[in-house]
């Protein structure tokens, strides 16, 4: 965690206007569970309750951020998390470790395989694709920039997947920046890792 309070203080649930109770819809409705954006008892992530202060572009964020979790996306889940994983970890965004954690392990990720990602693509026990899909998000989180040899390792994902790389990570580079610089704190009750507290 870059910082230990918000810069930006969540809305209040109780005190939303018509246009922060638009954005939120989709989570105040019962049972909604848009991109992940509830916890246990249907609490609305800090994220989404930050991001109303700008109920449009949360509603354009929403969509986005939609397409990037849905099935749309050409790569598997697990493949998603993995980059994902990584983008959060090469932004140093504990929050958005610490939310796909949980749910990397619910696509298919192991506890020693996210622990791995910290590592990165040279670390022992990647596959050839695994490997080349971390080292992609390194040049993007680092250079913004695919290099050829990358590019044409990752051909198994075909035109569409790459395409999808990269918007999955330049997605999650956004976001980390965003739960950085406004100060967005995790959920009571989760553990933030430790190479991610400061």
């Amino acid at each position: 965690m870059r910082l230990d309070h918000p810069r930006i203080e969540p809305v209040d649930l109780d005190r939303l206007d018509a246009d922060q109770r638009a954005a939120l819809a989709p989570f105040l409705a019962s049972g909604a569970n848009v991109v992940g954006g509830k916890v246990g008892g249907g609490k609305i992530l800090n994220i989404f309750r930050t991001l109303a202060h700008a109920p449009k572009a949360l509603t354009a964020f929403l969509a986005w951020g939609n397409y990037i979790l849905s099935k749309r996306n050409a790569l598997s889940p697990r493949d998603r998390e993995l980059v994902i994983l990584r983008t959060g970890y090469n932004c140093r965004s504990g929050y958005e470790w610490t939310q796909h954690k949980r749910i990397g392990l619910d696509c298919g990720l192991t506890e020693a395989e996210i622990a791995r990602i910290k590592a990165g693509p040279d670390a022992d026990g990647w596959n050839d694709l695994d490997r080349t899909m971390l080292r992609a998000t390194d040049e993007l989180t680092t250079d913004h920039f695919v290099a050829d040899a990358t590019w044409a390792a990752l051909a198994p994902l075909g035109d569409k997947g790459r395409m999808d790389l990269v918007m999955t990570v330049g997605q999650y580079t956004q976001v980390s920046m965003i739960l950085n610089s406004f100060g967005v704190q995790v959920e009571d009750g989760w553990d933030v890792d430790p190479d991610l507290r400061k």
